[in-house]
């Protein structure tokens, strides 16, 4: 490894954090952070480097743009992840600033002669699965019970015994309360765009976060479902198979969501009528809503969840659909201008289908898409122009006239295109 801080006198330089770790991993090393021991800002700027940030000492390498920044500790002095003060010395050793992260595996280093630089086991911990804190300061920034669902459900990892109590204590003590809104979203995504997003809501349920932070999800564990339709029976554990489906397919981010929380109306039924749920899209529509409006989710995503909290039922059902239903279907998603709306709607459907135990097609998706072909077929320009032809005679057409009669025509051709799939059918 060349010498990166050639030009900062008695400096020591270390890669480390998750490009060590991934290394280990055999992974891809996507982004490489290094931490600059024995320096000063000064010496960092007069060679050179260029400050990045008000809050932490961190500087970008002026050769290859590189996030450098100084060894540092950190002290609380207030509630939630913001709550901390950091401290930056020529003082500060390596294994001072590495027992400040998060966990095991992230507190890692290699120096530049290649050496691996190990104070608290990571190394360890990545062979045996295992997501560790570093040091009881952990327990001060509640951000980190997320990271670490984040993480098991990246590596499917476990969570140590000890680790985990000290993520209760931290829900116990109301913090999470204090994670912004974006923050919590933010985790949240990430780790429904893991390879096991299912593992993420295990870890937040087993320590409490997931009634904390998403109460609505946590509600669905015990809530017993048909098994005639569902061998899993259990609402949550459902959901946690079709979000495992959706990232072995995957998905982008708003069908996963949409899987997360399609089906929360189910908690809400009459106890009395379990394990039916009658009715059940009306009230998710109206809790997904909720979440999104809480979380402040991206509006592509609170659209989707909204698609599969209402027609997820529907979609299901695809083969039996009148042509007005198939339309409103359509429509709905407004897939004649945005199809790949409807397209996340169905790859939400197939999840929500296909993740069952003995499930493995869904015809029901190429159905839907044929229909949507067929609706987008019919020529709403000709259908507009015969309705104006015929309106000079009268008063004029109007939008509402014009609207009425394309819907009208694409009725029909859906009509025609069923009578003709069922025809051929029966023969």
């Amino acid at each position: 490894m060349r010498n990166r801080a050639a030009r900062v006198p008695r400096v020591n330089v270390y890669r480390v954090g998750g490009s060590v770790r991934d290394e280990l991993m055999g992974r891809a090393v996507v982004d490489t952070d290094w931490v600059v021991v024995g320096a000063t800002p000064e010496m960092l700027l007069a060679s050179g480097y260029r400050p990045v940030g008000k809050d932490f000492p961190v500087f970008l390498h002026p050769e290859t743009n590189e996030e450098h920044a100084l060894a540092r500790t950190e002290r609380k002095h207030g509630r939630g992840y913001r709550g901390f003060e950091f401290f930056a010395s020529p003082d500060v050793t390596l294994e001072e600033d590495l027992r400040r992260r998060d966990l095991t595996i992230n507190a890692m280093a290699r120096g530049e002669d290649g050496a691996l630089i190990d104070p608290f086991g990571g190394e360890r911990d990545l062979r045996a699965g295992v997501l560790r804190h570093v040091s009881p300061a952990f327990a001060e920034d509640p951000l980190r019970v997320l990271r670490v669902a984040r993480f098991a459900a990246r590596f499917d990892f476990v969570v140590a015994p000890e680790t985990e109590a000290l993520m209760r204590t931290l829900v116990a003590s109301g913090e999470l309360a204090e994670l912004s809104p974006e923050r919590v979203w933010q985790e949240l995504a990430r780790g429904l765009m893991e390879p096991h997003p299912s593992r993420m809501l295990a870890v937040l349920r087993g320590c409490g976060a997931l009634a904390a932070i998403l109460p609505e999800i946590d509600a669905l564990y015990g809530v017993p479902q048909p098994p005639a339709h569902h061998p899993e029976f259990d609402t949550g554990v459902h959901v946690a198979m079709a979000l495992d489906y959706s990232a072995s397919h995957g998905y982008a981010l708003p069908v996963r969501y949409a899987v997360l929380v399609h089906d929360l109306g189910k908690a809400d039924s009459p106890v009395e009528h379990w394990p039916k749920h009658h009715a059940h899209e009306a009230r998710s529509i109206r809790l997904a809503a909720r979440v999104s409006e809480r979380l402040h989710v991206p509006v592509d995503c609170r659209d989707a969840a909204r698609l599969a909290a209402r027609w997820h039922g529907v979609v299901h059902r695809a083969l039996e659909l009148r042509p007005a239903t198939l339309l409103d279907l359509v429509t709905e998603a407004d897939a004649l201008r945005r199809p790949e709306r409807l397209l996340g709607l169905l790859q939400a459907c197939e999840a929500d289908a296909c993740s069952r135990p003995g499930r493995s097609d869904y015809p029901a998706a190429a159905y839907i898409l044929a229909a949507f072909g067929v609706a987008r077929g019919v020529d709403a320009g000709q259908v507009a122009r015969g309705v104006t032809a015929r309106g000079k005679q009268e008063e004029g057409p109007g939008a509402d006239a014009i609207g009425k009669a394309v819907r009208a025509a694409r009725i029909r051709a859906l009509t025609d295109w069923i009578r003709r799939i069922r025809s051929v059918g029966e023969k």
